[in-house]
């Protein structure tokens, strides 16, 4: 019926592996586990899995400081491990994307380590360093993500090294050929493999730019805020073509979609971007011109406090007008950054907490419906909350450390999947202690628990994917008009050669419905 691309229309299930089920008791998610749960993931209907960062690593931002990128963490098992979780997944008809963090390595990646030794090695030249000023302070502006600056001084070298985020993640300098190679013999490794698509972590973090580096300019449009928006000093500067989506980026994107276009079986290419707010549509445009990535991953109802009505409306016409008929977009509401939706897009449209399983499954409706791709991250199936009260001293995640108790950081929305109520540890793990404390208010909706309920978001959510399969208008064109309804109602219409289907989703009953015209 469809001559769309598997990817154009697909729904991705995100699976974060440190919090997905743990197989062999020490606490912590791993392959194996994934494994054991990937009939409850066909049964949902999704089309694909994206599996978080797994590579080996020392865990300072679990996973995406990566040490070796074509290895396992032992923590989450062994290639092996790999090779039988893609079979299995193919074997139950789910394409496999796995996470790539192109930008930036560990300090512990061996290039690193020989890279900070001295002017004059081999690899001297794969990360940015830079001279300090005269006063012997740092080269530029540029701020961290996490906090500070986002420059680190090397006494070996007497020169301070670029890191977007933590100073244990250094960035590559995708301007060198050997840098350039190093990727392509990764991405190789894994497209031979079986690998069906990649997601790639930050792509507009990517520094390709070469010296002389210039200050960011000011954001006249700052308005001191509370955590995260208005974190620290980061977004008091406008960061596009300085430190962030530098043009020479686009090297990178020509080059990984040259080698994806040698496979066959349609490999999918999805780009984590975003930019200074005057230019999130263009960065995805130019992200996803011909020969570059395939779609980017929308960060537009990601919102960290939510969005009204309007506000999703506003997000979605914005997209319609700069992608429709095309499958260059993927839209989420949640992920593994940011407060799940279940509460964020509760408080967000000022409803009564008995509303949330109600909101999740219109949510989970809504963004299916769009045009491209969806990530469904694990959980939202059940519509798990938000877990606000880890103790300070069981948080992981560096940035909520950083930050408490102001802000909490990106633990909350981590914590790990329960699979039985009846269960220890909710069916999770074996062990006397998960690496993150396992939520008694998820309980209440446990995924096998739920999955054998008529009545819960995991069936009626696997219902409607089916249906949405049957609907030429969702699933064999990209074409959409622009979102209209009265002010609590998002309403548009999908359009193929066969069908017109005019969705509408009310927030004020909670209910979506369909109608052919």
């Amino acid at each position: 019926m469809s001559e769309l691309k598997w990817w154009e229309t697909a729904v991705i299930y995100q699976i974060y592996p440190r919090s997905y089920q743990d197989s062999n008791g020490d606490g912590i998610g791993d392959l194996k586990g994934i494994t054991t749960r990937l009939e409850y993931i066909s049964g949902l209907g999704v089309d694909a899995i994206w599996i978080s960062p797994f590579f080996t690593s020392p865990q300072k931002d679990f996973g995406y400081d990566v040490s070796d990128y074509c290895d396992i963490n032992p923590e989450y098992g062994t290639l092996a491990d790999f090779d039988e979780l893609l079979a299995r997944a193919h074997d139950l008809g789910l394409k496999v994307m796995i996470d790539i963090v192109a930008a930036h390595c560990s300090d512990q990646h061996a290039w690193f380590e020989e890279s900070r030794q001295s002017r004059d090695n081999p690899k001297a030249d794969w990360f940015h360093w830079v001279d300090p000023l005269p006063d012997g302070s740092a080269p530029t502006n540029w701020l961290s993500f996490f906090g500070g600056r986002a420059w680190s001084f090397e006494p070996r070298r007497q020169q301070y090294y670029l890191h977007n985020f933590l100073p244990e993640q250094p960035n590559l300098n995708h301007a060198h050929p050997d840098v350039q190679q190093a990727f392509v013999d990764i991405w190789r490794f894994w497209f031979d493999r079986g690998v069906d698509g990649f997601r790639l972590d930050a792509v507009h973090t990517i520094n390709a730019d070469s010296a002389p580096y210039r200050n960011n300019e000011a954001n006249p449009d700052f308005v001191l805020g509370k955590l995260p928006q208005q974190q620290q000093p980061f977004f008091r500067q406008l960061h596009d073509t300085a430190q962030l989506n530098q043009p020479s980026i686009q090297g990178f994107s020509e080059a990984i979609r040259a080698c994806a276009d040698e496979y066959e079986g349609d490999r999918y290419l999805m780009g984590e971007v975003h930019g200074d707010a005057a230019n999130v549509v263009n960065v995805s445009q130019t992200f996803t011109a011909p020969g570059r990535l395939h779609a980017t991953y929308n960060f537009d109802l990601l919102a960290w406090d939510g969005l009204d009505v309007e506000g999703m409306r506003a997000v979605l016409n914005k997209s319609i007008t700069a992608f429709n008929g095309t499958g260059r977009l993927s839209f989420a509401f949640s992920n593994h950054d940011v407060p799940r939706s279940a509460t964020r897009q509760l408080a967000a449209l000022g409803l009564d907490p008995s509303k949330s399983q109600a909101l999740q499954l219109l949510l989970l409706k809504l963004e299916t419906c769009m045009i491209g791709s969806t990530c469904v991250y694990q959980g939202e199936e059940l519509g798990l909350e938000d877990v606000q009260d880890i103790p300070i001293e069981q948080m992981q995640d560096p940035w909520g450390i950083e930050f408490a108790p102001v802000f909490l950081g990106r633990d909350t929305c981590r914590t790990p999947m329960v699979w039985r109520k009846s269960q220890p540890n909710g069916g999770f793990s074996s062990a006397n202690k998960t690496w993150l404390p396992i939520s008694k208010q998820h309980l209440a909706h446990a995924a096998l628990d739920e999955a054998e309920k008529p009545t819960s978001i995991y069936r009626q959510f696997s219902e409607f994917l089916k249906w949405r399969k049957s609907q030429p208008a969702l699933v064999s064109a990209n074409t959409v008009s622009a979102v209209e309804g009265d002010p609590n109602v998002i309403q548009f219409d999908r359009i193929s050669e066969t069908q017109s289907l005019r969705c509408t989703f009310d927030f004020d009953t909670l209910s979506a419905s369909f109608e052919e015209i």
